[in-house]
């Protein structure tokens, strides 16, 4: 508005000067002393004229100058807010504040280490990012923000390590060299002597079982998981209870028996027919202990022995034990029918033909006779085991 106004007030004054002028130049002329007057007098009205304009100009132009307001500063670009760079030149960006980690993982000999998982960590809960080692070891994390972090390093066959550092800004933070140590591993070995030695053990305990702490029990076994016997360990049993002397004297009572009541009349009376009573009995256990207690164990594999039950119902154990007249344990520890036991006191049978008297000798029938009193006599033995001599039967702990 004020610009405007000064303006107008130009125009008008400028006019005016000019009408003004103008008619001073048209007055009519007056003769002589008129001349010099009218030319004063249009040269005070110019000099007005031109006064009043310059004084409009230096009072029009600051305010003109004021009014007009400045929509930048000097230097300033004309840029979208978004666009306009900062104030301060040498304030760095968030990628300028970001650092780098570095560093090498190697083994005890200083090997690198490849494919070690490296794991770079704020807190417990919080990765900020993972990587592989190179295959010499080395491994890099870019634009990593400052701070506190761990260094977590897991790598096969080697104990896991981690490593505490502090990051500034801009900072290319090596690490110091990551020496991997092997994995401690507990490995348990259970030492135990081989099958045949623990079998020696168990048969020695069973040689001295005895029923009062005298007649020999070496044929029964308490123990829950017996070892299998090899072939010598069944032969050494089989010696072991034929040559006993408790077993020896036994057969003596047995030969005096049968010669009080005359049996095998064949061999008479005298010391000669005892003696010969004596051998005869003696045969007959001898042969059918060594042939179905070693011989037949040996070739087929199976165990002479009776395993003691000691659980179950009275009616289980009874039927236990009569079985195993004709099943018994293999060496594979299986159940299986008792072939030894059968056909050792049949071969016995059949062996007994031999030395026995003539007329006492009845082919097959006595055979399949004293197999089957054998076979009788094992069942009776097996209940006793079973049900009472294992409370009469001493035994090593």
């Amino acid at each position: 508005m004020k610009v405007a106004f000064a303006m107008v007030t130009v125009a008008a004054i400028s006019v005016f000067g000019t009408n003004a002028v103008g008619q001073a130049l048209t007055l009519p002329r007056a003769p002589g002393r008129t001349t010099s007057a009218h030319l004063i007098s249009r040269s005070l009205i110019l000099a007005a004229i031109l006064s009043c304009h310059t004084l409009l100009l230096f009072f029009c132009c600051p305010v003109f100058a004021q009014s007009r307001p400045l929509d930048h500063l000097p230097g300033e670009s004309n840029l979208p807010d978004g666009s306009q760079p900062s104030l301060s030149p040498a304030a760095p960006t968030q990628q300028q504040r970001n650092g780098t980690v570095s560093g090498r993982v190697v083994d005890q000999n200083g090997n690198g280490v490849a494919g070690a998982d490296v794991s770079l960590v704020r807190d417990p809960q919080a990765v900020i990012q993972e990587v592989q080692s190179e295959e010499d070891g080395q491994f890099i994390f870019s634009l990593v923000p400052s701070g506190v972090f761990q260094l977590r390093v897991l790598a096969e066959g080697f104990a896991p390590q981690t490593n505490s550092f502090t990051l500034s800004a801009s900072q290319n933070y090596l690490v110091p060299q990551i020496i991997l140590s092997l994995a401690t591993q507990i490995t348990e070995i259970r030492v135990s002597p081989p099958m045949e030695e623990i079998a020696q053990e168990q048969l020695k305990e069973q040689e001295h079982q005895r029923v009062f702490g005298i007649v020999p029990n070496f044929y029964v076994s308490y123990v829950s998981e017996p070892a299998s016997l090899t072939s010598k360990q069944k032969f050494q049993l089989a010696l072991k209870a034929t040559t006993d002397p408790v077993t020896t004297a036994a057969v003596g009572i047995i030969a005096g028996v049968d010669q009080a009541v005359d049996r095998f009349s064949g061999y008479r009376q005298g010391a000669q027919g005892y003696a010969k009573r004596y051998g005869a009995s003696y045969g007959n256990f001898a042969s059918g202990l060594f042939i179905g207690g070693a011989i037949l164990p040996s070739i087929l594999k199976q165990d002479p022995r009776y395993f003691y039950k000691g659980t179950g119902t009275k009616r289980s154990r009874f039927l236990y034990a009569i079985s195993r007249t004709v099943v018994c344990k293999g060496d594979n520890q299986l159940w299986q029918p008792n072939y030894s036991s059968v056909l050792g006191d049949l071969a016995a049978g059949g062996i007994s033909n031999l030395y026995l008297p003539e007329r006492d000798r009845h082919g097959a029938a006595l055979t399949f006779q004293n197999a089957a009193i054998a076979l009788g006599t094992t069942a009776v033995i097996n209940v006793l085991q079973e049900f009472v001599l294992h409370k009469v039967t001493p035994r090593r702990q």
